[in-house]
């Protein structure tokens, strides 16, 4: 574990970059602004390091960004329908930040903030404990919400990520977690050429405003379906309704699964380096957004341009606007419970 200078907020708020390393050569760097992972570094099939996430190099671009690059999303991850939503009787109002829509929290989710840090060192683990108090009414939310997001380090080149959640009032949360992953090297080549398992029988269509229609709709004989290893650029293309309505990949799928163990929910590959990231969940599902809205715009590290489809995201999560679709599992939060949520992202070469 080491720790360097990353940067001032303009109200003087020193943010600072952890570097967690294991004796493979895997190293993960976070900062301390938005919880976000900044860096991801994995060897390939001949034994070539290479940085797998997309991200800036300072943190002026990390405070400007609006791609969500590596960071962490609160307190509702995805989409909430007109920013609205009814809680216990009382109607709440978000801010519109997507459209007629709320998105990822709101205009200052957890991605904008200070975190505080608690280095983590254990035989064979290194991790970094990133602390948050959400105050009453933030961002249109209610209650105190202290969130607590831990990134382990194993040397079994597992990145895991554990969410933990109270709250004084009845409120909502959905987090998740936000990179942009490329196998093959940031900013190297699309993400077309990856192949794709989501282990998932049905997925939540969504409408022109990208809010699920409420529908669990069956997979099969449609470009939805990734029960097999599939090239994501073979259907992408596709006349299929659902591309056309969000211009690529921006989708929930409904992860085979009954309960909230932590399972294999889907696996991506990348044949030219080698490189195979399983991703683990106790999540009920899973967000496949494939990078369409970067355009270009977005220089990243070492001044790479992200083009559209440069990276894909795995974001496991409760389902789009659960608050306003009651047979959805419910991402309701009481004062007597506790949130918790663990995903995993595996490494390894094939």
């Amino acid at each position: 574990m080491r720790k360097e200078f990353f940067g001032k907020t303009s109200s003087n708020n020193i943010v600072e970059l952890y570097i967690l390393e294991n004796s493979n050569k895997m190293r993960v760097k976070i900062i301390n602004y938005g919880a976000i992972v900044v860096s991801l570094e994995v060897p390939d099939k001949d034994g070539k390091i290479q940085d797998i996430v997309l991200g800036y190099d300072k943190l002026r671009d990390y405070i400007e960004d609006k791609s969500y690059f590596g960071a962490t999303i609160g307190r509702y991850g995805n989409r909430i329908a007109n920013g609205n939503f009814s809680l216990e009787g009382k109607e709440y109002q978000l801010a519109l930040n997507n459209g007629k829509n709320n998105l990822h929290g709101g205009i200052k989710g957890f991605n904008k903030v200070i975190w505080k840090t608690e280095p983590i060192e254990k035989e064979n683990i290194t991790g970094l404990k990133l602390t948050y108090l959400s105050p009453d009414t933030e961002e249109g939310f209610p209650g105190n919400l202290r969130t607590t997001v831990t990134y382990l380090l194993t040397e079994n080149n597992e990145l895991k990520i554990s969410y933990t959640a109270t709250t004084d009032k009845t409120t909502i949360i959905n987090l998740t977690h936000h990179s942009y992953f490329n196998l093959s090297g940031h900013g190297n080549s699309t993400i077309l050429n990856h192949k794709l398992m989501i282990n998932a029988n049905k997925f939540t269509p969504v409408n022109q405003g990208l809010i699920p229609t409420g529908e669990l709709k069956n997979v099969e004989n449609s470009p939805m379906d990734f029960r097999s290893p599939t090239l994501i650029g073979a259907r992408i293309n596709d006349t299929y309704e659902q591309l056309k309505f969000t211009n690529g990949y921006d989708h929930n799928w409904i992860l085979n699964k009954n309960n909230n163990q932590l399972e294999l929910a889907a696996h991506l590959y990348d044949e030219k380096s080698g490189r195979l990231m399983e991703v683990y969940t106790t999540e009920p599902g899973i967000q496949c957004y494939t990078g369409n809205f970067l355009d270009g715009v977005n220089i990243g590290k070492n001044q790479k341009v992200y083009q559209k489809h440069s990276g894909v995201c795995l974001e496991t999560q409760h389902y789009p606007d659960s608050p306003n679709k009651p047979d959805f599992p419910t991402t309701i939060l009481k004062p007597e419970d506790e949130y918790n949520s663990q995903t995993v992202y595996k490494f390894s070469i094939k």
